[in-house]
């Protein structure tokens, strides 16, 4: 009787084993089941977040736009610019911790649920058994001689895969390069160059990745399964065989008696490897190649069903309950990731609440200081102001330092949504007494919001001696 590897036990060779299919097509039969249909709504739900957010406007504009050209990134009510990239750092950083604590606790489901890669290639799938008929029809259409039927077949699938692909790239540049205006561009074949080639470059990706490498991605390509492995412990929820309940396998009658037959529950139909999205068989073990997506686990459950056994002979279970014990929940390593986790969503909103909406940088003119024709030492300065609000501000420069610095600059500074000025002002030494180096402040503030302000400190040079 074959015995289940506990994961600790799991040689790495044996981990980065992959199902020899490199080349060769897997063809994937159709199934029914409870993690199907959870896959499916979850995978409907990606789409239209996708497909569906690109063209929301908020305010007269994209809701959603990165705009790399004007250096602006545009999410609803909030813009953001290139300085606020560390508050974009620390959300990429969050969602690596999310994943880690989503591995730890139930393996590889982002794979099987979330996963680009896993959702466009479904979407290939489900378009081949539209055009080209059940796994058998596919496999005798694949050995069937050219004919004018396998053209057609072939030639309708490969034409909506294409249009997918090209719908896909269309979307994903629309979120770099406002979607409407690119729109009308393509139907008036008037798209910049440099836009027709990312459009290009993405419906190739798509078309390639999703409709030829498939599963090759996930078994080749994809860093992640080379060392998701290192991330599960006994308590982690992994799709696994009942080795025990399911050994001796072997094909019976429905209503023998497999304990007569010396036979366990599986009845080796084969069905968990003609369902699996990667080819492999759950049976051998814990595997490099599984992606946690449950396609076993429905199509062996009807067959439970149908056979009148218990469910479950391949399920979503760890290790510790394989061996008849409870599975632990709250371990050091899963609340470790969710404090982690915790602390660092307070400090995401923490930095987006206080980020300000006013950007200021001072840069001193490189000619140290003159003297006016008061004959008092001045210093120039350079105001970059940046207006980061979705509406229009008044702003109101200010100078804090020493009593004897006075400032010369506008009295009100307008500038609309998103707009960048930049302003020229002076300072002058009303001592002429004192000289060296003096810090000082510069402060722009709305005249209208109290909360909108930004500083920003550099130095008064005037000369030791007169």
């Amino acid at each position: 009787m074959s015995q289940r590897i506990p994961v600790q036990q799991i040689d790495p060779k044996v981990t980065a084993k992959a199902p020899s299919s490199f080349g060769k097509s897997i063809v994937t039969r159709s199934y029914q089941g409870m993690f199907r249909n959870i896959r499916l709504y979850s995978t409907a739900a990606l789409l239209a977040l996708f497909f569906l957010t690109v063209w929301f406007e908020w305010e007269g504009r994209q809701a959603v736009l990165w705009d790399l050209a004007g250096g602006k990134f545009y999410i609803f009510g909030a813009t953001f610019w290139p300085q606020d990239l560390i508050l974009l750092s620390a959300l990429l950083i969050i969602c690596a911790f999310g994943l880690f604590f989503l591995t730890v606790l139930a393996g590889r489901i982002w794979c099987g649920y979330s996963c680009p890669q896993s959702v466009w290639t479904w979407i290939f799938l489900r378009i081949e058994h539209l055009t080209e008929g059940e796994r058998h029809q596919r496999i005798k259409l694949d050995a069937a001689p050219w004919s004018w039927q396998k053209i057609l077949r072939r030639t309708a699938k490969h034409s909506l895969w294409l249009i997918v692909s090209a719908v896909t790239a269309l979307t994903f540049v629309g979120y770099f390069t406002p979607i409407r205006e690119l729109s009308l561009d393509l139907l008036n074949f008037s798209v910049g160059g440099l836009s027709l080639f990312w459009l290009a470059f993405f419906t190739s990706a798509t078309y390639i990745s999703a409709g030829w490498l498939r599963e090759q991605v996930c078994l080749h390509m994809c860093p992640y399964s080379r060392f998701q492995s290192v991330m599960f412990d006994d308590s982690t929820l992994l799709v696994s065989y009942d080795a025990q309940r399911g050994e001796n396998r072997g094909a019976r009658k429905k209503a023998s008696d497999p304990k007569a037959l010396n036979l366990g529950d599986c009845i080796d139909c084969t069905l968990c490897v003609q369902v699996c999205p990667t080819g492999i068989d759950i049976r051998d073990g814990l595997q490099l190649a599984c992606i946690s997506c449950g396609a076993c686990v429905d199509v062996c459950n009807d067959v439970m069903q149908q056979m009148g056994y218990a469910p479950n002979l391949i399920s979503y279970t760890s290790e510790r309950a394989l061996a008849g014990q409870s599975t632990q929940w709250l371990r050091p390593r899963l609340l470790g990731y969710a404090a982690t986790l915790i602390l660092m969503l307070g400090g995401l909103y923490w930095g987006l609440d206080s980020r300000s909406l006013v950007s200021l940088d001072v840069s001193k003119d490189r000619l140290m200081f003159r003297e006016n024709n008061a004959g008092q030492i001045e210093n120039m300065y350079l105001l970059k102001i940046i207006n980061k609000t979705q509406t229009s501000q008044e702003y109101q420069i200010s100078m804090q330092g020493s009593d004897s610095l006075s400032l010369s600059a506008p009295n009100k500074v307008h500038l609309s949504a998103g707009e960048i000025a930049t302003v020229a002002v002076t300072v002058s030494q009303l001592d002429t007494a004192a000289g060296g180096v003096t810090p000082l402040t510069f402060t722009v503030a709305s005249t209208s919001q109290a909360n909108i302000s930004s500083s920003s400190s550099s130095n008064f040079t005037a000369p030791l001696v007169r």
